[in-house]
């Protein structure tokens, strides 16, 4: 699941001999205090260690390549100032003698017009460009700040250092994750074909679980264990669980949390995607919205219709925004404005997405052929109008590429009477990136999350993944 430790970056302070020495002694201190007021680690050589605590010849950048390596489980990613030009060569090293395979933001202070003597001068303007070409030249990617000089301690730069953090959490999260697939495709649903194989290529791994063991194990369960009440108890914690809700029904959902949640902790997995329709419903009698919504919830992603892709998305957008993220259908118009859309599922949203804790019913959509009963589980309720960033991930096998879209936009409090779990987005220009879908052959299944992490999910994806994204902006 997401990593609830506080981020760490490695930190490299470039110096170049013949400018300012006292430009690297300032320059560091700034930029560390900077990190432990925005909650960040550091990792960073000393002034014992090297001269002003910063990289400037072969020596320091052995030195601080191996205090990486020996924080290596820590360090998320690496943080490159320039308080002046900086040395580029011993940059570079460092960073390949590490060997931490982790992004990479490169950063410049900006000169003072009223101070270019060469006692204040920085040339970190120029520094930066030498330094990014080298990095360029070494094959090391790495990210950019907005401004291409820039004070730290100013909005712009904070800005651009968390969404940097997110993109590093993105990286490293999906760097080794492990999908769970309960259960078959559904038949009816071609849209949710995936590559395995392409996944595994970006370090992503699926393991598969049959439902007729998921079902053997539950029966193995009795009902009064423990472990059963404990779950149990969980879900009316969780749901608002009324009357109407069967015993017999919640036992089953308690047992087959159980079941998922213990396969995971033995399989170490990530998220998971499920199949539901109809299978779930006719041969065990419950729907696993409830388990599958807790799960999300936890920020251990769950999608349903064994849609593994778009598990992928919603894990992304987790890491990056440390927020729960919802699988939802593209699903409606909302009345004739080209900008609104109706999202919904029927559904497993998790509770932090709902204006209200969801109330638990049953799924309306399949009680019509299996009969309500079979059907209880499902979480009603409405989606919070906030900011919000939708995420679809996609499997190309034709050309042999992990694809994606990203973008944000609001959802709203426009009125909308229906059932499941709903909201009405508001996306600007909304028909050119429905327009980008349908061409694309994308998948109607979009993951939401309720933030603004466009910008770090694209990096990830983009910059260190090598996937093939497009940003609706």
């Amino acid at each position: 699941m997401p990593n609830k430790k506080k981020p760490t970056l490695g930190v490299i302070v470039g110096s170049r001999g013949f400018f300012p020495k006292h430009l690297a002694d300032s320059g560091r201190k700034t930029i560390l205090d900077l990190l432990e007021k925005e909650g960040i680690g550091s990792v960073c050589l000393t002034p014992e260690e090297s001269p002003h605590g910063a990289v400037e010849s072969m020596n320091d950048a052995q030195r601080c390549a191996d205090l990486f390596k020996a924080h290596h489980d820590e360090i998320d990613g690496i943080l490159l100032t320039l308080p002046n030009f900086g040395e580029e060569r011993p940059i570079a090293n460092t960073i390949r003698w590490a060997g931490l395979n982790v992004p990479v933001l490169v950063h410049a202070f900006p000169d003072t017009a009223d101070r270019m003597s060469i006692k204040d001068r920085r040339d970190s303007f120029c520094g930066k460009m030498s330094a990014c070409n080298n990095l360029t030249q070494y094959g090391i990617k790495f990210s950019l700040t907005t401004r291409h000089t820039v004070d730290p301690n100013t909005e712009s730069f904070i800005n651009d250092l968390h969404n940097f953090v997110s993109t590093c959490q993105v990286v490293k999260g999906l760097r080794g994750a492990r999908i769970g697939a309960l259960g078959a495709r559904p038949a009816a649903f071609n849209t949710v074909r995936y590559s395995e194989k392409l996944l595994e290529l970006s370090g992503i791994s699926v393991d598969t679980l049959d439902l007729s063991e998921v079902f053997g194990r539950v029966r193995r369960l009795k009902d009064d264990e423990p472990v059963v009440n404990e779950q149990r108890e969980m879900i009316r914690a969780y749901a608002n669980v009324g009357p109407s809700v069967p015993a017999e029904a919640l036992t089953k959902m308690a047992k087959l949390g159980v079941v998922i949640r213990r396969w995971m902790e033995q399989e170490r997995l990530d998220m998971t995607a499920v199949q539901c329709w109809t299978s779930m419903e006719e041969f065990f009698g419950v729907v696993p919205c409830t388990v599958m919504s807790m799960l999300s919830d936890e920020l251990q992603s769950s999608a349903c219709e064994t849609d593994v892709s778009g598990v992928v998305g919603m894990y992304a957008m987790a890491l990056a925004a440390q927020k729960p993220s919802a699988l939802v259908d593209w699903n409606n118009n909302y009345g004739e404005d080209p900008d609104k859309a109706v999202v919904f599922h029927c559904s497993n949203l998790p509770r932090q997405v709902f204006t209200d804790i969801p109330v638990m019913d049953y799924q309306e959509i399949i009680a019509g052929t299996v009969g309500a009963a079979n059907t209880y589980g499902t979480m009603y309720g409405r989606v919070k109008a906030d900011p919000v960033t939708f995420c679809r991930v996609s499997t190309d096998d034709a050309i042999g590429q992990v694809r994606a879209y990203v973008g944000q936009g609001e959802m709203t409090a426009d009125p909308l009477t229906t059932f499941g779990g709903f909201g009405v987005i508001k996306i600007n220009n909304m028909q050119a990136l429905l327009r980008h879908i349908c061409e694309n052959g994308f998948e109607h299944h979009v993951a939401i999350n309720l933030s603004r992490v466009a910008d770090s999910v694209d990096e990830a994806f983009s910059k260190y993944m090598d996937w093939e994204v497009y940003h609706h902006r």
